[in-house]
């Protein structure tokens, strides 16, 4: 899997950083955030390494939906399908993204307003 060996993720992805492994399979893995900002905050990463939405092809598509359908099914498995939960994915630095592979952020368990920030 393609890096540029600093990776904060792929680092994760390689076991070379531990996580809070929440759920991994061929295409995706998921964990908890180090700094939640809900009572469930997970993240979910593709193990294919795209640096931003911006940079995903057509070809990404089938993954992009496996990081929603993950979101959506780790939520639900911890009790949220009913109250709610968020999926979000921030894409370049002025939209809020600190590392720069592709995420998507699963936050549920507290009311959660909107406009988000």
């Amino acid at each position: 899997m393609a890096n540029d060996g600093a990776c904060l993720f792929c680092k994760i992805r390689d076991g070379q950083i531990p996580a809070q492994l929440l759920y991994q399979d061929d295409h995706v893995l998921a964990f908890h955030d180090i700094s939640p900002q809900a009572p469930f905050h997970v993240i979910v990463i593709p193990r294919k390494h795209i640096a931003t939405l911006a940079d995903a092809t057509v070809e990404d598509a089938e993954v992009l939906g496996r990081l929603m359908f993950t979101g959506a099914k780790l939520a639900t498995e911890a009790g949220y399908k009913g109250s709610g939960f968020r999926v979000t994915m921030n894409a370049g630095a002025g939209a809020g993204q600190s590392v720069f592979h592709i995420h998507l952020h699963v936050l549920a368990g507290r009311p959660l307003s909107w406009p988000p920030g």
